[in-house]
């Protein structure tokens, strides 16, 4: 299969370039800057330059690649360590959500394309009632913090979209938060805030989060390209949801730090914002058994605990003990 990865040189894409070409495929993969053609060759895959964000060029990206199946993982993610800033900080994100997704979608129209996989969130979208844990079909919160809500509309505004595209075989991908070779939690500042005692709990740290190593996450996309039903939405998760009260304190033991300081919710709202508050005394986990039933898929790291052990002794993370 001849398969397009539109932000080949994303996080995910990194990862899913390599699965991909040993799985046989032949893959080309898009990225905004020139510069990073070089990488995207190194992995196996053919390299354009296009912008997500132009709907012409993309166009003529995608008619040039004739691809069989596209999977849309643009994303801008450089100033997404900077939580507080939420809005701020995704706003090109959500841009591709919308604007990228309608003109990736316009172009695999004219190009024929059957098959149509587009990457979403699970964990703190999803509403902050009912259960710890969450099925696709559980209902994304209605009434998110101000923060969030643009990020929020956007992702509703593309899983609608892409599931909607029969024409295209549409499929989402809601992953969770990543961790792994140059992404997510060892990327960003939280392994210095945590040694330094400066990622609190809030409150009764009772946010669910659900974690996946990047690796999981590619196998996972490879295989909604074979197996995947249109029309869709998986959650590609680890088996292993947890609350902040007890990956935040494990984590530190990992590294080890000390356990982190716990602050009252009315403190971390001046300090943080609403929005943080939210994610780490309400956010919603999310249940992969729809991914294992429908993909046959089964994480080769299915906990955060081992996996971030290996991380932390693979990359040789100075401990605070150390």
């Amino acid at each position: 299969m001849r398969i397009l990865v539109a932000g080949a040189t994303g996080a995910i894409g990194r990862a899913l370039l390599p699965c991909l070409v040993n799985a046989g495929h032949s893959v080309v993969g898009t990225t905004r800057a020139a510069n990073k053609t070089a990488h995207i060759r190194q992995l196996g895959a053919e390299a354009l330059v296009v912008d997500g964000l132009d709907r012409e060029a993309m166009g003529q990206a995608v008619r040039s690649a004739s691809p069989d199946a596209i999977v849309h993982e643009m994303t801008d993610l450089k100033g997404a360590a900077d939580l507080r800033h939420f809005e701020r900080a995704f706003a090109v994100s959500n841009r591709l959500r919308t604007e990228g997704t309608d003109h990736l979608l316009a172009a695999a129209r004219g190009a024929g394309v059957k098959r149509f996989i587009a990457q979403s969130f699970c964990g703190w979208p999803y509403a902050r009632t009912g259960d710890n844990i969450k099925s696709e079909d559980d209902p994304l919160d209605p009434d998110p913090p101000q923060q969030l809500r643009r990020t929020l509309d956007a992702i509703r505004y593309l899983e609608r979209t892409v599931t909607q595209a029969s024409d295209v075989g549409g499929i989402v991908l809601r992953y969770g938060a990543f961790y792994g070779s140059g992404t997510g939690v060892f990327d960003g500042p939280l392994v210095e805030q945590v040694t330094r005692r400066r990622a609190p709990i809030i409150g009764s740290g009772n946010g669910w989060w659900s974690f996946v190593h990047i690796e999981d996450a590619a196998a996972a996309t490879a295989l909604a390209i074979e197996k995947g039903s249109p029309g869709n939405v998986y959650n590609i998760v680890d088996d292993d949801p947890a609350p902040v009260r007890e990956w935040l304190p494990a984590l530190a033991a990992m590294l080890g730090a000390k356990p982190p300081r716990r602050i009252p919710v009315w403190l971390a709202r001046i300090v943080a914002g609403d929005h943080l508050v939210t994610m780490m005394t309400q956010a919603r986990a999310a249940s992969n058994a729809k991914a294992r039933c429908d993909l046959d898929w089964h994480p080769l790291h299915p906990s955060w605990r081992e996996g971030f052990t290996e991380i932390i002794r693979l990359r040789g993370i100075t401990t605070a003990a150390s």
